[in-house]
């Protein structure tokens, strides 16, 4: 891997990291290819191999959906979330293809009192290039806790 893939690569994390931290979820999908994968699922499930996620997206279209309903359908307290993500790890680097990991932890603020560890765990990604450059072709969010308070509504 070269410089410039590297610096690439920071910038997709970082532009994810501020892009579902700023509530503009109509920018969430495009970081995803067509046929992606986004899962979100707790770590003891991960690491038995057990199939059951809290989330599960298998397209770029349910997480358009999935845009829709917090816009739309969803009824909750307001809140605003904050990621802070490490730096990404790359396992395995191809030509257009690569394999990484990062740590995440994401903070919320609901209005009128003080923000909070909402979540935190590592995402594994494998990351595309494509002509509009690197694109998320699956996302699994690993997250620590296996409680989760209230219900996961914005993305991760």
């Amino acid at each position: 891997m070269n410089f410039q893939d590297y610096f690439e690569l920071t910038q997709l994390y970082a532009r994810y990291a501020q892009a579902v931290s700023s509530g503009q979820w109509e920018l969430w999908p495009e970081f995803f290819t067509e046929d992606c994968s986004y899962r979100l699922q707790p770590r003891e499930n991960h690491e038995r191999g057990f199939p059951l996620a809290t989330l599960s997206f298998e397209s770029k279209g349910m997480l358009k959906d999935r845009v829709y309903g917090i816009r739309e359908t969803l009824f909750h307290d307001p809140y605003y979330q904050r990621h802070v993500v490490g730096t990404p790890l790359v396992l395995k680097a191809e030509a257009d293809r690569f394999e990484c990991e990062a740590n995440y932890a994401v903070f919320r603020t609901k209005l009128s009192e003080l923000s909070s560890v909402f979540n935190v765990g590592r995402y594994i990604d494998v990351v595309v290039r494509t002509p509009e450059g690197l694109k998320f072709a699956s996302r699994q969010v690993i997250y620590d806790s296996e409680m989760i308070p209230n219900s996961v509504i914005y993305p991760l």
